[in-house]
């Protein structure tokens, strides 16, 4: 019983990492149309801020891993923002062209960080605590989970608050609905898109951060790698559902976890068959719109 609890609270803390990443990515589709494929590179670009800062404070304290959860974000939010503002706002229902501009400054970010920050992986310093478990019904759960756990919540709702009850929010989903309406009161709706572009990428930074922490070290390949299941969560809950990113992102992830302790490390090859199983069943996913 033991086991199984700690498979699904280690699946709910890894799902929780998946939804960082998935959430800017269900957000910036869902509201404007765009697959953006260089979403890794603000999640790395977030875990390395988070490590040169750390690096010269003290890595070990919890207010030093704060700043770095803070910066990280901030700095996936201003780079997200410049993104779009120099390169997406020209792309805007020109699909192919966004899906080669954003391939490309992926791969080209990765040979950027590998030139700053060289190939091989940076070990990462964290407070005490992370390494140490917690007992839940038998089962020692790192405590690193937890924390992955509630800064999903967080996030979930923080957006979910934005979206509905603050005039921002109110501007986006208006302006996705019409934009021509919206632009003709007097509204520049550019800005809103903006914003939604800056609040994915401060998403991806938060996550690459406390992937940093998950894993135990930092390398230029770290986003690429966790955006590969951040699509699969993606289509998985519906082209641009947050609740459906959400319920994904557990699913995948519990299933991984499950899959590769009790079928000889098969998590992957699992995940990626109910990925091609939902694609055939219900092309819309989960909580997606039909066409």
């Amino acid at each position: 019983m033991s086991t199984v609890i700690l498979l699904l609270i280690t699946g709910l803390g890894l799902g929780a990492l998946y939804f960082l990443i998935a959430s800017g990515l269900s957000l910036i589709y869902g509201l404007m149309g765009v697959l953006n494929f260089a979403h890794g590179s603000f999640l790395t670009l977030g875990a390395f801020a988070g490590f040169e800062l750390a690096r010269r404070l003290d890595g070990a304290s919890w207010g030093t891993f704060f700043l770095t959860v803070i910066l990280g974000a901030l700095v996936g939010a201003l780079v997200a923002a410049l993104t779009e503002l120099l390169l997406i706002r020209r792309l805007y229902n020109r699909h192919i062209e966004q899906v080669l501009v954003t391939v490309g400054l992926s791969l080209a970010s990765v040979a950027l960080f590998e030139g700053i920050w060289g190939t091989d992986a940076i070990y990462v310093s964290a407070p005490e605590w992370f390494s140490q478990t917690t007992e839940i019904l038998g089962a020692r759960i790192p405590n690193d989970r937890f924390i992955l756990i509630a800064a999903a919540v967080i996030v979930l709702l923080g957006i979910v608050f934005f979206l509905r009850f603050t005039r921002f929010g109110l501007v986006i989903r208006a302006g996705v609905e019409n934009r021509s309406m919206v632009t003709a009161l007097g509204i520049d709706v550019r800005k809103a898109f903006t914003v939604v572009f800056a609040i994915g990428g401060a998403a991806a930074g938060l996550g690459g951060v406390l992937a940093s922490h998950y894993f135990g070290y930092v390398s230029p390949h770290l986003g690429g790698s966790l955006l590969i299941f951040a699509f699969i969560v993606t289509v998985i809950g519906g082209l641009g559902s947050l609740a459906g990113a959400a319920i994904a992102s557990v699913i995948v992830a519990v299933l991984q976890q499950f899959a590769n302790f009790y079928l000889g490390g098969t998590g992957d090859l699992v995940v990626v068959l109910l990925l091609a199983g939902v694609l055939l069943v219900r092309p819309s996913g989960l909580l997606g719109r039909k066409a």
